[in-house]
């Protein structure tokens, strides 16, 4: 909400959200069922330990969730990674980290496009895969050239139904367990540690993966200027969200994989959808049929606001000229959209859902987050360090750089490789813009 500065008297924000509406806004952005699209991918890749993966994940998430708000209190402006890295270390840090959220952007429609195809091919497997891409694509690329976005209410409502749906599936679960599964002894503990079948090196290429469960809650820092004491609240919102995401996705990992134990690989046709699958056996068609159509609605959701946001965001680096302005800075005069974006974006959505795995997708979208994470880490370190002299609180920045650098170093050398590139691309830009502006000047 805006509301007119009495000493300019130019429109501003109203501080008025207080600490609760931050945490429910952060629930909301990463979902209650964040990671059941990826269960089946992270089991395959950590071999059972879908749990294990996730608390790690979550102590990496907590400490980088600190630096947020540390850079928060520092900067407490509507801000993001971007804002914190190009302050706290230097302006071309912060560009090439804001370039590695735009590949985030531009990727999570396509892995949204991948996940709906496979759920929708749960309902009517005679359609083929092929069909059901081009058909949300399509449907993805219309919506936004319309500029048709839901509003902040009808995603609350969207995340209450979701955690509606969570805890049915959660008594089903508990119910099956007792009755059927009837874990004894240490196959309680199987989730957590399966001698059998682990291995440090695929725990951490799972971890790699399974941090997407936890995307999104960066977006908390944006919100700085609504906030009421901010300096205290989006620290407090950041870590708070983190948790509650972390330990009700550990929950509803476990219970999976005590209804299906780990034996073999998720076979290629059932890893996108394996959470559905466990509903499958333990629920029955009514539930696998429910949790079915919820994900399916909320990655129907989230494709379209994230290719909603990557629009605009290369719109601001056309506008900026950081990009040409001709093509990315322009906006439709009928619908007000930057329609030239939003058709590239489809196309891109388009053409990556055939070329791309789920897997491969957010294995190359992880990349991009966690360069954003290592920035923001690597910034509160130097800057509370530095500069405030806080060498205590400097140490959980410093803890969460080191995990996020080594979970980096985890993802597959596919994605590393593909993500470097995409960087290269950026500083290719950056220099060409730099030497623009030199040419210009002189």
């Amino acid at each position: 909400m805006t509301v007119a500065n009495p000493q300019t008297g130019t429109p501003s924000l109203r501080r008025q959200l207080k600490l609760h509406h931050l945490i429910l806004y952060g629930i909301v952005i990463i979902q209650p069922t964040a990671p059941m699209g990826i269960y089946g991918v992270v089991s395959n890749a950590a071999r059972g330990h879908v749990v294990t993966t996730i608390l790690i994940s979550m102590v990496a998430m907590l400490f980088t969730a600190v630096s947020y708000g540390r850079m928060a209190r520092i900067y407490p402006s509507a801000g993001s990674a971007y804002t914190y890295v190009g302050k706290g270390i230097h302006p071309l840090a912060g560009y090439l980290v804001g370039w590695a959220m735009l590949m985030d952007y531009i990727l999570n429609p396509i892995i949204c496009v991948i996940w709906c195809s496979s759920a929708a091919q749960n309902f009517l497997p005679h359609v083929p895969y092929a069909a059901w891409a081009i058909s949300f694509a399509l449907v993805f690329t219309a919506l936004n050239l319309r500029g048709v976005q839901t509003s902040g209410r009808v995603n609350a409502l969207l995340a209450i139904g979701m955690s509606i749906v969570v805890a049915i599936f959660l008594a089903y679960a508990v119910r099956y367990i007792a009755l059927v599964a009837r874990p004894i002894g240490g196959q309680w503990l199987v989730p957590f540690y399966d001698p059998s079948t682990f291995s440090a090196a695929r725990i951490f290429h799972g971890t790699s993966i399974a941090v997407l469960t936890y995307i999104g809650f960066d977006g908390i820092s944006t919100m700085s200027e609504e906030v009421e004491n901010p300096q205290r609240n989006i620290l407090l919102a950041t870590v708070f969200t983190c948790l509650v995401i972390g330990l009700l996705s550990a929950v509803e990992v476990y219970v999976a994989q005590l209804a299906w134990p780990y034996r073999a690989p998720f076979p290629g046709s059932l890893v996108d959808t394996a959470y559905v699958q466990v509903a499958m056996r333990i629920g029955g068609k009514w539930l696998f049929n429910l949790l079915n159509a919820t994900l399916l609605i909320a990655n129907l959701g989230s494709g379209i606001a994230a290719q909603f946001g990557a629009a605009r965001l290369l719109y601001g680096m056309g506008s900026e000229d950081a990009l040409p302005r001709r093509f990315f800075g322009a906006v439709s005069a009928k619908s007000g959209v930057p329609s030239r974006n939003v058709l590239l974006l489809g196309a891109i959505t388009l053409l990556g859902a055939f070329v791309l795995t789920y897997e491969k997708g957010a294995e190359l979208l992880n990349f991009g987050a966690f360069i954003a994470f290592i920035g923001v880490d690597a910034a509160a370190f130097f800057y509370l360090r530095s500069k405030q002299k806080e060498r205590m609180a400097s140490v959980a920045s410093l803890c969460g750089l080191i995990a996020c650098v080594i979970i980096w170093i985890n993802l597959s050398g596919a994605a590393k490789l593909l993500g470097c590139l995409w960087l290269a691309v950026g500083f290719a830009l950056y220099l060409l813009r730099r030497k623009r502006t030199l040419s210009a000047a002189t």
